[in-house]
Parts: structure tokens; C-alpha cells; sequence
């Protein structure tokens, strides 16, 4: 059995689901809400956090941890480069995205606008919203900067670096909190992220209450 317990618009799940398609191992996906506390799912992970991939006959969970079991394990599409330095850079990158992007962007934008909503817990902070505003510009202008001399953010060869950035922008592409117009380097790298096959299971993705922009299933903007 191999299972996902996923949350739509978790963007570590979603780094998950795009190593999953990239490498072709095919997947169920179960919808969890961490919020609920459900007993079987904190006895498959006590922290409660999604994803969680059961493969193998192993539970695996935090998303960094299964990327590197997958990467280990299944030897086709790998999505780390060939040298140490380059792997490092990778590394380096999709801890950026994963943590720094995340906590400055993402949690007070995602979060307050759907998660609170999901899990009825509460309105939106607006000085919140207002800072993930602002530092989103920041890490876009960095996203362009590192595409106008590479061909994939971590260098030549795309890794889980573009995979950890592509997933928390496409969950705030959803909700349209993304200015793509700052950068056409930043537009031309998610237009290629977001055309290759492993792509598509996330842009058929629909949470009710919730209607994404025009743009964001459309692969040419």
C-alpha cells in the first residue's frame, strides 16, 4: 500500500506529490485536517503534521525526510545534481524555500486567509497579511536574480530546490497572492516548472470556498 496524507494547499505536501510524479511511483492520496487531532493519524505521526507517506511498508513523515528516502530509494528522475557542490546548493535552497520563504510568506498569507478558515480558528490578522505581502517581493526579486544566470534555480539541472520553491508559490498562486509580473525570469522559470507532467495533479486541485485565478491551471500564464 502506498498512501499520501495530504492537504490540498500544503505546500510540503505538495513537494512531496511533485517528487512522487516526477519519479512515477504512483500514489493514493488521502485528505487529512491536522486540526481535527485525529488518533489514527497522530498514532502514524505524533506531531500531528502532514504529509506522511506510507511506502515500503515504512511511515515516513516531515517532508525533507521522505524527499531523501525517495531520492535514495528510487533511482529514476533524481532530483539532486551529480556533485557535492551542487547538491549542497540544492540543499541549500530548498531549506530556504521550506523555512525562510515559508515562515515569511506563506504562513501570513496561506495560513491567515485559508488555513484560519478551514480550521474555523479565527479571522485573518491583517498585519500579518500585510507583512507576507511585503516579503514576498523580496524572495520573488531573489527567485529572478538566480534565473537570470542559471537554468534551474540551484544551477544547470532542475532539483528538489525548484521543486520546494514551485510548491509554496503554487499554493499562493492559488489564492492569486503572486506578482508575476516582477520579474520575466521569475515568470519564465514557474511557466516551465508548471508544464512538466508531474505539474498537473496540482493544478487540478480544487478547495472549496476557495476559486483560483484564471491563470493558475493555464500553463502559458
Amino acid at each position: 500500500m502506498r498512501r499520501l496524507y495530504h492537504q490540498p494547499l500544503s505546500p510540503f505536501c505538495r513537494k512531496i506529490r511533485l517528487v512522487l510524479a516526477e519519479k512515477k511511483i504512483e500514489v493514493e492520496l488521502v485528505e487529512e485536517k491536522p486540526w481535527e487531532k485525529r488518533m489514527d493519524f497522530l498514532r502514524l505521526n505524533p506531531s500531528g503534521k502532514v504529509p506522511v507517506l506510507r511506502i515500503d511498508g515504512l511511515v515516513l513523515a516531515e517532508s525533507s525526510a521522505i524527499f531523501e528516502y525517495l531520492e535514495e530509494v528510487y533511482q529514476t528522475a533524481q532530483l539532486l545534481p551529480d556533485t557535492p557542490a551542487e547538491r549542497a546548493e540544492a540543499r541549500r535552497l530548498a531549506a530556504w524555500f521550506d523555512d525562510k520563504f515559508h515562515h515569511e510568506v506563506t504562513v501570513n498569507l496561506l495560513y491567515e486567509r485559508v488555513n484560519k478558515r478551514l480550521a474555523r480558528a479565527g479571522y485573518p490578522e491583517s498585519s500579518k497579511i500585510k507583512d507576507g505581502a511585503k516579503n514576498i517581493k523580496y524572495h520573488l526579486d531573489y527567485i529572478g536574480w538566480l534565473m537570470e544566470g542559471r537554468r534551474w534555480l540551484a544551477g544547470d539541472q532542475m532539483s528538489i530546490a525548484d521543486f520546494s520553491a514551485a510548491a509554496q508559490l503554487s499554493c499562493l498562486d492559488y489564492i492569486g497572492d503572486v506578482d508575476w509580473s516582477r520579474s520575466a525570469a521569475l515568470k519564465e522559470w514557474y511557466a516551465k516548472v508548471k508544464s512538466r507532467p508531474a505539474f498537473r495533479g496540482l493544478l487540478a486541485d480544487l478547495l472549496p470556498g476557495f476559486t483560483p485565478p484564471s491563470h493558475y491551471a493555464d500553463l502559458d500564464f
